[in-house]
């Protein structure tokens, strides 16, 4: 077949997925595992392969992406029940103070993001905007977009989020590079589309808490005084709040939106909900976030440093392979945020089996996006994909950013964006046969591409208008231009590195 018939088979089949996903509002899975189907049939594998290639495409990328994000989910679900993710919000913004909270905020949304997903960060971090807001009477914008700002670099940039870590499996590249320029990346994004845009916008949108969020800042920040900080909400300055959904037997009673033990309860039972209540020290939450994050590090950096064989060296690829990483960091979760704050080992299986549940949908998506390009090898659209982008004579980290945006305008979903631009890309990638660090770059780069332009097609575009009572213009001056700066300038941190790699 031809160069341009395959050609012409990777735009079709580009075109049937956004079709499918854009007209028909085919979940991403389906759509994708047609495609695929569709390319596989048109690209002249033979009928009886087809259903190999698909299962070998699923499973060559489950076996990593499925453990790691499982992991993930199991890590960020205790970080959020224990309130070890409210704390790391409050701790920051104390310590900065009123002066830096912007920094606070995005810097805390940026440590949040990483075990935690975005929607969920922001329902947790939000009340502190509103508080922020009702006592220095600025704009909810002024504080909420370098939260936000935070959220979103930390989604996108950094693993092990299942984002960056669908891209690095599909591409094949180590995630200790991944995360190492995500980080380089992702916080002088944070600076100009989250900081500094963030103080412009502020004063050119002045919004106030709206009126059906009113509940949640019942009784703003009292001070941010280190006094007892570490056991109080951030918002209600009270003790945290009972999860009766993990403590059915508990006598409960509902005050406004949080729930209180009964006095009825036990002492020992009073002991144990107390316990429970309080929020684990910032010092040890952060500890927790950064351990798997220093060990993959490590990893990478001292496989370029030492001799293959070294004794450290192979015990460090054990110790700081993502597997492992995540596992040591769930399990010391489970005993810190878990058992050693009172919560039984039957409530903390309740805890983990809980956070399978938002998973599965991006995990089977990333599993799909593994067969649309293991089809794309298969018929030999890969190669003539590969050849067609080393004819172009733009570099192959452009190109990647360019893919990823161009799907992600289309139809408007950051995870299909990625996957559906590393399939594309992934080709090229092992036909180039280019450095570990350049394709961590690489990664970095479709995360960026993925990100801009976030608009009504985006889930996240009506859950942040929603959360700040903004309309669809207002929502397009604000997040959607800072969704944009942020992969902008993340693309162009990693374009630049992309010279010396």
């Amino acid at each position: 077949m031809s160069t341009f018939s395959l050609l012409f088979i990777a735009v079709l089949g580009i075109a049937l997925l956004l079709f499918l996903v854009i007209v028909l509002r085919l979940q991403a899975f389906i759509a994708l595992l047609i495609a695929s189907l569709a390319v596989a049939v048109i690209g002249g594998i033979p009928p009886a392969e087809i259903a190999d290639t698909i299962r070998e495409g699923m499973g060559s990328t489950l076996g990593y992406i499925a453990i790691v994000i499982g992991l993930g989910a199991m890590f960020g679900e205790m970080l959020q029940i224990s309130g070890g993710a409210e704390q790391i919000a409050n701790s920051l913004v104390r310590k900065f103070g009123e002066v830096n909270a912007q920094w606070a905020l995005g810097l805390a949304g940026l440590a949040i993001a990483i075990p935690v997903f975005f929607d969920v960060g922001l329902i947790i971090c939000i009340p502190l905007v509103y508080s922020l807001g009702r006592r220095t009477g600025r704009s909810l914008l002024y504080y909420a977009i370098p939260l936000v700002a935070g959220l979103a670099v930390g989604h996108s940039f950094v693993p092990p989020t299942p984002g960056p870590v669908a891209v690095a499996s599909l591409l094949g590249a180590d995630l200790g590079w991944v995360i190492l320029f995500g980080l380089i990346a992702g916080l002088p994004a944070l600076a100009i589309g989250g900081v500094y845009f963030g103080k412009y916008i502020g004063k050119q949108i002045h919004l106030t808490v709206p009126a059906e969020m009113e509940a949640a800042v019942a009784e703003p920040l009292r001070e941010m005084a280190p006094v007892g900080a570490e056991a109080t909400s951030p918002v209600t300055a009270e003790p945290y709040a009972v999860h009766p959904e993990l403590h059915p037997e508990l006598p409960v009673e509902r005050s406004s939106d949080r729930v209180l033990p009964t006095v009825e309860m036990k002492a020992d039972e009073m002991k144990a909900e107390l316990s429970r209540r309080r929020l684990p020290s910032f010092g040890m939450v952060m500890s927790l976030v950064i351990v798997p994050l220093v060990l993959i590090l490590l990893n990478t950096v001292l496989g370029v440093v030492l001799p293959e064989g070294n004794l450290v060296r192979n015990w460090m690829a054990f110790l700081g392979h993502p597997f492992t990483a995540l596992i040591l960091a769930t399990l010391l979760s489970f005993y810190y945020l878990g058992i050693r704050r009172g919560y039984s080992l039957a409530d903390i299986q309740r805890i983990t089996t809980k956070s399978f549940e938002p998973v599965g949908l991006i995990i089977l998506v990333t599993g799909a996006g593994g067969v649309f390009g293991r089809v794309l090898v298969e018929t030999g659209v890969g190669n003539a994909l590969a050849g067609a982008m080393a004819a172009s004579n733009l570099p192959i980290i452009f190109l990647a950013f360019m893919i990823a945006a161009a799907v992600r305008v289309s139809q408007g979903s950051a995870t299909v964006s990625m996957v559906t631009a590393a399939g594309l890309v992934a080709p090229a990638i092992q036909a180039g046969n280019y450095s570990a660090p350049l394709v961590g770059a690489i990664t970095i780069a479709i995360a960026s591409g993925a990100t801009i332009l976030s608009h009504v097609n985006d889930s996240g575009f009506w859950l942040v208008g929603r959360y700040l009572g903004m309309t669809e213009k207002e929502t397009l001056r604000s997040w959607t231009v800072m969704e944009t700066i942020i992969g902008f300038v993340g693309f162009a941190v990693v374009f630049v590195l992309g010279f010396f790699l």
